[in-house]
C-alpha cells in the first residue's frame, strides 16, 4: 500500500496504549501499510478541576471534539476512542468505521488497607469516582459510604488513592488490565451491583464517511458480536436522550442469534433505580435498544434523568 495513514489519539497512557494496539493490528493485517500516530489534547484532558457531571451541556464531546476537528481538516484519517466516550450522535460526515473486540466490561474496585471487597468497606469509607452512573449505584447498594469526585488519568487516580486521599476508587477493569494494573484490582464488581457504562471495554475507530479506502481497511478489525451488543446499548442511550455523563447503564449479551440487553436509569443519589431487560434478534440490535428505552421511559425514567 502506498498511502500513509495518520491516527489521532489523546495523549494519556491508556489512550496511547489503545491507539498503539489498533496501529499494530492494522499493520499486521495490511503488510506494508505505513501508519503514524498524532497526539491531541482534548478539553477533557485540560479541564481537571471540575467534576464531569457539573460540566453539563459543555461536557458533550469532551474527549472527542479535537480529534474530530482533525478528521474534518484532513490532519488525520482515523481516530481511536474508548467507545463509552463517544456521543451517540456523531457530526455529519463522520462515522464509526469499526468497533474492536471488547475487553472485560466490568467495573473494578481498587481498595487500600484491609478491605478487599466492596461489602468489606467500613461505614463512612471514602470512595473516589466522577461517574454519576457509579455514584448512583454505590449509593443504592451502600448509602453508608461517602463519595467524592476524582479526575485524571488512571495513574493519577491510583496515586491519589495511594496517597490516602481515598479508601477506594472505582475504575473500568478494561483500562486497568490494558495498562498492566490487573494486580491492583481488589474486586471485579458484578453486573448486579454495578452495571457498566454503554460501550465500556470497547474501542471505536472514527472515520470520515466518504473515505472508502480507510473504511475498508479498518473494517477488518471490526468485531461483529461486540459491534451488535454496543449498537443495542447505544440505541438504548440515544432513546433515553442521555449521554455518558448521566446515570444510565446498559450491557448487551449475545448468545447465538439472540441478544439480551439489560439497562437501568438511576436517580443521581441512588434513591431510585429503574431497571429493565429486553431480548431480540442480533440483527435487530438497535431495535432492541429502542424498545428497552421506551419501556423504561414508560416507568418514569424521564423524570429521573431530568432531575439528574
Amino acid at each position: 500500500m502506498d498511502r500513509k495513514l495518520i491516527i489521532g489519539s489523546r495523549g494519556s497512557k491508556l489512550a496511547l496504549w489503545q491507539t498503539e494496539w489498533v496501529k499494530a493490528e492494522l499493520e499486521r493485517l495490511h503488510p506494508g501499510l505505513e501508519i503514524e500516530i498524532k497526539v491531541f489534547t482534548t478539553k477533557g484532558d485540560r479541564v481537571l478541576d471540575v467534576s464531569l457531571p457539573k460540566l453539563g451541556e459543555q461536557g458533550k464531546g469532551l474527549f472527542t471534539a479535537e480529534l474530530e476537528d482533525a478528521l474534518f481538516s484532513g490532519a488525520t484519517h482515523l481516530a481511536v476512542h474508548s467507545l463509552k466516550d463517544l456521543p451517540t450522535e456523531l457530526p455529519a460526515g463522520l462515522q464509526i468505521g469499526a468497533i474492536c473486540e471488547r475487553e472485560d466490561v466490568r467495573d473494578a474496585l481498587v481498595a487500600r488497607g484491609g478491605a478487599r471487597a466492596f461489602n468489606e468497606l467500613p461505614p463512612g469509607a471514602l470512595i473516589g469516582t466522577s461517574s454519576l452512573r457509579r455514584h448512583a449505584q454505590v449509593c443504592a447498594a451502600r448509602p453508608d459510604l461517602v463519595i467524592e469526585p476524582v479526575r485524571g488519568n488512571v495513574d493519577t487516580r491510583l496515586r491519589k488513592l495511594d496517597e490516602g486521599n481515598f479508601d477506594a476508587i472505582i475504575l473500568a477493569a478494561a483500562g486497568l488490565r490494558r495498562l498492566g494494573y490487573a494486580d491492583r484490582i481488589t474486586e471485579y464488581l458484578s453486573e448486579e451491583l454495578m452495571l457498566s457504562a454503554v460501550g465500556q471495554g470497547a474501542l471505536a475507530i472514527e472515520t470520515r464517511s466518504d473515505d472508502h479506502f480507510v473504511n475498508e481497511i479498518v473494517q477488518r478489525i471490526n468485531h461483529e458480536p461486540t459491534e451488535r451488543a454496543c449498537q443495542a446499548e447505544r440505541a438504548f442511550l440515544k432513546g433515553l436522550g442521555g449521554g455518558c455523563l448521566v446515570p444510565i447503564a446498559a450491557l448487551g449479551k449475545i448468545e447465538g442469534d439472540e441478544m439480551t440487553l439489560n439497562g437501568l436509569v438511576a436517580a443521581a443519589d441512588g434513591s431510585q433505580i429503574i431497571r429493565g431487560r429486553e431480548r431480540g434478534s442480533v440483527v435487530e440490535a438497535e431495535l432492541v435498544g429502542q424498545r428497552l428505552a421506551g419501556a423504561l421511559l414508560e416507568q418514569g425514567a424521564g423524570r429521573l434523568l431530568s432531575r439528574a
